[in-house]
Protein backbone atom coordinates (compact mmCIF):
# COMPACT_ATOMS: atom_id res chain seq x y z
CA UNK A 1 0.00 0.00 0.00
CA UNK A 2 1.01 3.32 -0.66
CA UNK A 3 1.19 5.79 1.49
CA UNK A 4 -1.36 8.98 0.56
CA UNK A 5 0.35 12.55 -0.30
CA UNK A 6 -1.23 14.27 2.10
CA UNK A 7 -0.92 17.65 0.43
CA UNK A 8 -3.01 15.92 -2.65
CA UNK A 9 -5.49 14.78 -0.06
CA UNK A 10 -5.63 18.29 0.82
CA UNK A 11 -6.64 19.41 -2.46
CA UNK A 12 -9.47 17.08 -2.40
CA UNK A 13 -10.55 17.88 0.53
CA UNK A 14 -11.44 21.38 -0.52
CA UNK A 15 -13.72 20.83 -3.11
CA UNK A 16 -16.10 19.74 -0.90
CA UNK A 17 -15.96 22.65 1.73
CA UNK A 18 -16.02 26.41 1.99
CA UNK A 19 -12.46 27.95 1.49
CA UNK A 20 -12.27 31.83 2.45
CA UNK A 21 -10.09 33.78 0.99
CA UNK A 22 -8.46 36.82 3.23
CA UNK A 23 -10.95 39.73 2.00
CA UNK A 24 -13.62 37.46 2.08
CA UNK A 25 -12.92 36.62 5.75
CA UNK A 26 -12.42 40.12 6.51
CA UNK A 27 -15.82 41.01 5.31
CA UNK A 28 -17.14 37.96 7.14
CA UNK A 29 -15.62 39.75 10.66
CA UNK A 30 -16.83 43.26 9.52
CA UNK A 31 -20.46 42.11 8.68
CA UNK A 32 -20.48 39.51 11.28
CA UNK A 33 -20.80 40.05 14.93
CA UNK A 34 -21.16 36.57 15.98
CA UNK A 35 -18.94 34.65 14.02
CA UNK A 36 -17.00 32.25 15.53
CA UNK A 37 -12.85 32.30 14.67
CA UNK A 38 -11.34 29.23 15.40
CA UNK A 39 -7.37 29.44 15.19
CA UNK A 40 -6.98 25.44 15.61
CA UNK A 41 -3.00 25.82 15.89
CA UNK A 42 -0.83 24.20 18.45
CA UNK A 43 -0.46 26.63 21.74
CA UNK A 44 3.79 27.01 20.72
CA UNK A 45 2.47 28.18 17.57
CA UNK A 46 -0.05 30.88 18.69
CA UNK A 47 2.69 32.02 21.80
CA UNK A 48 5.22 32.64 19.27
CA UNK A 49 3.36 34.03 16.32
CA UNK A 50 0.32 35.71 17.89
CA UNK A 51 -2.87 34.95 16.21
CA UNK A 52 -6.04 37.08 13.97
CA UNK A 53 -7.51 39.63 16.40
CA UNK A 54 -10.77 38.14 18.38
CA UNK A 55 -9.79 34.34 17.60
CA UNK A 56 -10.57 31.82 19.97
CA UNK A 57 -7.52 29.55 20.20
CA UNK A 58 -9.09 25.79 19.98
CA UNK A 59 -6.05 23.38 19.27
CA UNK A 60 -6.95 20.86 16.87
CA UNK A 61 -6.72 17.52 19.27
CA UNK A 62 -9.42 19.13 21.36
CA UNK A 63 -11.87 20.64 18.65
CA UNK A 64 -14.37 17.60 18.33
CA UNK A 65 -14.41 17.09 22.67
CA UNK A 66 -15.04 20.98 22.79
CA UNK A 67 -17.94 20.83 20.04
CA UNK A 68 -19.54 18.27 21.38
CA UNK A 69 -22.21 18.93 23.71
CA UNK A 70 -22.29 15.32 25.05
CA UNK A 71 -18.48 16.01 26.40
CA UNK A 72 -17.38 17.11 29.68
CA UNK A 73 -15.31 19.20 27.92
CA UNK A 74 -17.93 20.98 25.69
CA UNK A 75 -17.70 24.62 24.81
CA UNK A 76 -21.02 26.59 24.29
CA UNK A 77 -19.33 28.53 22.09
CA UNK A 78 -19.59 26.08 19.21
CA UNK A 79 -23.24 26.17 18.23
CA UNK A 80 -24.69 24.18 15.51
CA UNK A 81 -25.67 26.96 13.34
CA UNK A 82 -23.51 29.74 13.98
CA UNK A 83 -20.88 30.79 11.56
CA UNK A 84 -17.60 29.18 12.41
CA UNK A 85 -14.38 29.87 10.55
CA UNK A 86 -11.36 27.86 11.37
CA UNK A 87 -7.51 28.44 10.05
CA UNK A 88 -4.42 26.68 10.84
CA UNK A 89 -0.96 27.74 9.62
CA UNK A 90 -0.82 27.22 5.93
CA UNK A 91 -4.78 26.01 5.55
CA UNK A 92 -4.21 22.12 5.50
CA UNK A 93 -5.09 21.09 9.40
CA UNK A 94 -7.91 23.36 8.96
CA UNK A 95 -9.27 21.63 5.91
CA UNK A 96 -9.21 18.48 8.09
CA UNK A 97 -10.73 20.76 11.38
CA UNK A 98 -13.51 21.39 8.82
CA UNK A 99 -14.88 18.52 7.27
CA UNK A 100 -15.01 17.03 11.14
CA UNK A 101 -17.25 19.88 12.25
CA UNK A 102 -19.41 19.25 9.04
CA UNK A 103 -19.64 15.71 9.99
CA UNK A 104 -20.48 16.18 13.41
CA UNK A 105 -23.78 18.12 12.10
CA UNK A 106 -21.93 21.65 12.20
CA UNK A 107 -23.44 24.05 9.43
CA UNK A 108 -21.97 26.97 8.20
CA UNK A 109 -18.46 25.95 8.32
CA UNK A 110 -15.54 27.53 6.52
CA UNK A 111 -11.78 27.33 6.83
CA UNK A 112 -9.23 30.41 5.66
CA UNK A 113 -7.85 28.65 2.67
CA UNK A 114 -4.48 30.67 3.28
CA UNK A 115 -4.14 30.01 7.00
CA UNK A 116 -2.31 32.33 9.62
CA UNK A 117 0.77 32.28 7.54
CA UNK A 118 -1.19 34.26 4.51
CA UNK A 119 -2.80 36.10 6.74
CA UNK A 120 0.33 37.32 8.91
CA UNK A 121 2.40 37.89 5.22
CA UNK A 122 -0.61 39.94 3.96
CA UNK A 123 0.04 42.66 6.72
CA UNK A 124 -3.16 41.95 8.23
CA UNK A 125 -3.49 42.78 12.24
CA UNK A 126 -1.78 39.95 14.34
CA UNK A 127 -3.02 39.72 18.13
CA UNK A 128 0.15 38.65 20.65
Amino acid sequence: MTITDIFKQVEEEKKDIQNLSIDELKNEMEQNSDLLLLDIREVQELVDLGTIPGAIHCARGMMEFWASPASPYFRDYFQENRRTVLFCAGGGRSVFATKALHAMGYTNVAHLEPGFSGWAKADEAVHD
